[in-house]
């Protein structure tokens, strides 16, 4: 039966990707029939970032009250709503009005799955499940210019992913059972005391030794990721001089070496601990960075790229994974509240702060850009082992009541451990 959950988290993360790139492959259209101007696209998304942070930071207090398995059904519900609401909105308010459910939905099920996986699957499936992600990611697009080329315009487009997101709510629904006995067995390992812990503030939160570099980490990494994604094309027109469309086609590499190194990265995950890989993928971007800085030789551009995506691979899911063994379970699904809304500013501040860079000075900057997240991702991941380097795995308030009960309450770091392999 477990198999049966693990499938359904599979699919989520599928369903997880699919709205991430509908509004860019979808807009060139939109924007015509709303009588926008292209850059309103961007409000569109910052309203949807501005969702996911919120409910991002407000996952630990959901998730303890409702439990993963609600939680994430009510916000891919929430998500379905939202795209149905898109896929008949015609006026470009209507889209600002229902991206904030559609970001708050996003948001929720992204911090609850990610910790979820984090507590109760082996570090090669989060690897796995953030490739699937990137199917996801990947197959919108498809499925947009399906139903454009088709004639039914972008609105088919976005009901036709609304309808996945409504089934795979009503089959997590019906699965509510599977996932409340996995957390009623971690509740067990981690004792009452950790278990009836009340939700953490953010306050108490930013207090955890280590945890404020690990928030850096995140920022840094998707400020790169997605600085990436988004002006590669722009730098290699500006530094290779090629043509827009064998720019945007070239560009779309490093979306691909992403994809395909988390699926690589999965299998390397039964031999290597996530620290190690997360080293081993820093030191790939370095090496793609050194490529694309290289002028006039448009194949050591594209390497470099690819390069990139397979460097940035291991770096977000083996990040996640470990914070149970860093921070403590019991403490887990806050940390990686704040750490996914670390990733969403990243995301959301870094690309169009460099688009100013692009447009008043040059693209061909953005290998320098990409440096300063990369080096200050590299020293904050660097910190961050060293503060948490004689924790226990186990918070404060599990430890008391393992010598309190007397009992022996197995150590999560030591779990974990022996999930991810040995380096």
């Amino acid at each position: 039966m477990f198999g049966l959950l693990i499938a359904i988290i599979y699919l989520s993360f599928i369903s997880l990707g699919l709205p991430d790139s509908l509004l860019g492959s979808a807009w060139p259209v939109m924007r015509i029939e709303f009588g926008a101007p292209l850059s309103y696209a961007g409000i569109v998304s910052m309203v949807i970032s501005g969702g996911t942070i919120i409910s991002s930071l407000l996952s630990d207090r959901m998730t303890k009250k409702l439990g993963t398995g609600l939680m994430t059904a009510i916000s891919v519900a929430l998500t379905a709503v939202a795209l149905f609401c898109f896929s008949v909105s015609t006026k470009y308010w209507m889209l600002i009005v229902f991206a904030v459910p559609y970001g708050l939905g996003a948001g929720g099920v992204d911090a609850a799955l990610n910790n979820y996986v984090a507590l109760h699957l082996k570090s090669r499936h989060m690897s796995w499940l953030h490739c699937m992600w990137g199917v996801g990611a990947a197959a919108s697009p498809y499925i947009m210019s399906y139903a454009v080329t088709d004639g039914a315009g972008w609105n088919q487009g976005y009901l036709i992913v609304a309808i996945i997101q409504i089934a795979l709510s009503a089959a997590i629904f019906i699965s509510l059972p599977l996932w409340k006995k996995r957390e009623r067995e971690t509740a067990a390992k981690l004792g009452m005391a950790a278990a009836e812990r009340m939700p953490l503030s953010f306050k108490t939160v930013i207090r955890i030794s280590g945890a404020v570099p690990c928030f850096i980490c995140f920022f840094c990494y998707c400020a790169l990721e997605q600085t990436a994604m988004l002006w590669s094309s722009s730098y290699m027109i500006a530094h290779n001089g090629i043509t827009a469309e064998a720019a945007a086609k070239f560009a779309s590499l490093f979306f691909i070496g992403i994809t395909v190194g988390r699926g690589i990265n999965g299998f390397l995950t039964i031999k290597f601990r996530d620290r190690t890989l997360i080293r081993v993928g820093q030191s790939i971007i370095v090496i793609g960075l050194i490529f694309i800085i290289i002028p006039s030789i448009e194949a050591l551009t594209i390497c470099g790229l690819i390069l990139i995506g397979l460097g940035c691979a291991p770096v977000y899911p083996s990040i996640i994974h470990m914070t149970p063994s860093l921070f403590g379970a019991d403490r887990s699904q806050a940390l990686i509240g704040v750490q996914m809304a670390s990733a969403y500013l990243g995301s959301c501040f870094a690309p169009p702060f460099f688009g100013l860079i692009a447009n008043y000075v040059t693209p061909e900057l953005m290998p320098a850009y990409l440096v300063v997240f990369l080096v200050l991702m590299i020293v904050m991941h660097e910190v961050v082992v060293i503060k948490t380097k004689n924790t226990s795995g186990i918070s404060t308030d599990v430890a008391i009541a393992e010598r309190t009960s007397g009992a022996s309450v197995p150590s999560v770091r030591e779990s974990i451990d022996d999930r991810d392999g040995e380096e």
